[in-house]
């Protein structure tokens, strides 16, 4: 890892604020951000980050050669992920935490992509806004793949008020909270950008000019969150904090060999891995815990949460760039 880029990233205000809100937790501090606050700031995150996106594929062009085989290549990636994370962890759990473990890590997590686009600013490389689409896309099909794993690997004995149906897995899957907002973003930010470019400048100040700072308060109020969560992890053991950080850095690695056989630029590549190595701790988490109350939620959550999330954003962004720099050493002209 190039020590340059741990340095830039380390010092970036986003990550110094999740330190700030970590250390707040380990001195004792009574430093809190109210209740509604964080819930409002990740809908916002994820507001403006759907209508961008969706402004960027419309500029692209959503039926580009390149912008349909990215989408179709994550959307894969987010069915592959989670049956090999699915493998790996029935080496030592039951078929309910393995599926909600696998789900989780083969999601994403937008505040992970959100720092990495910030880190790509900060390095003055650009991405197009079609990856959003990818950053879309990938969060339902993990859902997806995980609730089936339950349904078809689970116990045939489960009570009845427990049996997963199609319909519920479909409705967990794609009409989540998160989901939905960052796909009706996206659509609502393609229809504006083409029917009716003036008013994406008044979108701007909202979308544009706020959503630096609230990113800073979103991690502040992360770092918190996260240090309260690593108590947790010691229930968890060597076996789940290892996969934790390994998992990750092993999707990292297929998610740039995919982005290299794309022929994606540096910008676009860096992202698309980051997808790959990211952990949802929100919309899985809310899915499994409904649907499938016998996994332990403090696994899947202690461990994206707690450990997979502060490992990307301080660590792993820089990791997967000097990746990316490495196997994609050039942009293509």
């Amino acid at each position: 890892m190039e020590l340059n880029l741990l340095l830039q990233n380390i010092f970036a205000p986003t990550v110094l604020f999740f330190f700030i809100g970590v250390i707040a937790v380990l001195c004792k501090s009574d430093l809190e951000i109210p209740a509604p606050l964080p819930k409002l700031f990740s809908l916002y995150l994820l507001l403006a980050i759907g209508f961008k996106g969706g402004i960027g594929i419309q500029k692209s062009g959503i039926f580009n050669d390149q912008v349909l085989l990215t989408l179709s290549a994550a959307v894969l990636m987010s069915l592959l992920i989670p049956l090999l994370g699915f493998v790996v962890l029935r080496l030592k759990f039951n078929v309910f935490n393995s599926a909600a473990i696998a789900a989780a890590y083969g999601s994403i997590s937008a505040v992970t992509f959100i720092s990495a686009e910030s880190f790509l600013t900060s390095q003055s490389i650009s991405s197009d806004g079609f990856m959003i689409g990818a950053l879309a896309l990938m969060e339902s099909p993990a859902i997806l793949v995980g609730l089936l794993l339950v349904k078809y690997g689970g116990p045939k004995d489960r009570p009845d008020s427990r049996k997963l149906h199609l319909r519920s897995i479909l409705h967990e899957s794609f009409l989540n909270g998160s989901v939905f907002l960052l796909l009706a973003s996206l659509i609502i930010g393609f229809l504006t950008a083409l029917s009716n470019p003036l008013a994406i400048e008044k979108m701007k100040p909202f979308t544009h000019s706020l959503f630096y700072g609230v990113e800073c308060f979103f991690l502040l109020d992360m770092g918190m969150v996260a240090a309260q969560r690593l108590p947790s992890l010691k229930k968890a053991g060597s076996f789940l904090i290892s996969f934790a950080i390994l998992m990750p850095i092993f999707n990292a690695l297929i998610g740039v060999l995919v982005a290299r056989s794309l022929a994606l630029d540096t910008g676009n590549a860096f992202l698309f891995v980051v997808l790959c190595a990211s952990a949802s701790y929100l919309a899985v988490p809310a899915a499994m815990r409904m649907t499938v109350p016998e996994a332990r939620s403090s696994y899947y959550i202690s461990t994206t949460l707690g450990l997979t999330f502060p490992f990307n954003i301080v660590l792993g962004i820089p990791i997967y760039m000097s990746l990316v720099n490495k196997i994609i050493p050039t942009s293509p002209l």
